[in-house]
């Protein structure tokens, strides 16, 4: 009997969905790292920085753009 079997691996995911990981932490990071800052050195002093667009539409954007590739990497199918 000569059946040849294709090899099985015994990781969760595939690489593919490593890949899509690893996106989806790298976007993690870059919209915390686009919400930080703002902040003033002198407390009597307020800052209107902390309101720019940046830290209050895009990194928000970005970090659930984040957390939906992370979702979708752990649904995917192989």
């Amino acid at each position: 009997m000569n059946v040849s079997k294709q090899p099985t691996s015994n990781f969760a995911f595939s690489r593919s969905n490593y890949v899509w990981l690893g996106v989806g932490i790298a976007n993690l990071i870059l919209g915390y790292a686009l919400m930080s800052g703002g902040g003033s050195d002198d407390p009597n002093v307020f800052d209107e920085s902390i309101f720019s667009f940046r830290r209050i539409t895009l990194a928000p954007t970005v970090v659930l753009a984040g957390y939906g590739l992370i979702f979708y990497s752990i649904l995917k199918k192989r």
